[in-house]
């Protein structure tokens, strides 16, 4: 009999919850199981306490007895540091087939040359706005007249 750590799925229609159970592998999928281990819930933030809760002692006691997780339990306990991450082989990848054609990638070349363009003469702009600034700063620094002695103030109004 071989053991395996799989989800078994819950929830209602567009909303899943799993549950993270030990099945025999030849059990159905949400079916009879040997043991709950815990939760995960993928509409949540991966951050957020309810995405993953798990008993890692029960895990790691099944792991220790030969169960086998599924690949998508690999990568959730590899997050939690109970198994290691697994490879991705290169057939299981994105496939090459929805990437963008050659036309498209042409355009977007260009696009990013464009905008690249446009942002080097925004940078060009502003560095020759600023030194025109510090230009015409020092100029009128340099016109500025020196202080100059204060001239006797013009005759006091006579005293009548």
């Amino acid at each position: 009999m071989s053991v395996r750590i799989r989800l078994a799925r819950g929830g209602s229609k567009k909303r899943p919850f799993h549950k993270i159970v030990v099945a025999d592998s030849r059990a159905p999928r949400d079916g009879r199981f040997i043991e709950q281990l815990g939760y995960y819930n993928p509409l949540v933030a991966k951050d957020h306490p309810e995405h993953l809760k798990v008993d890692v002692e029960k895990v790691k006691a099944w792991l220790g007895k030969g169960a086998q997780p599924t690949d998508r339990l690999t990568r959730l306990f590899a997050t939690l540091g109970l198994v290691e991450a697994p490879v991705i082989k290169t057939n299981e990848q994105q496939p090459k087939k929805s990437a963008p054609k050659a036309k498209a990638q042409e355009r977007l070349k260009e696009q990013a040359e464009r905008e690249a363009a446009k942002k080097e003469a925004e940078e060009q702009a502003k560095r020759e706005a600023e030194e025109a600034a510090k230009a015409a700063q020092e100029a009128a620094v340099a016109e500025e007249p020196a202080p100059a002695e204060e001239a006797p103030a013009a005759e006091a109004p006579a005293e009548a």
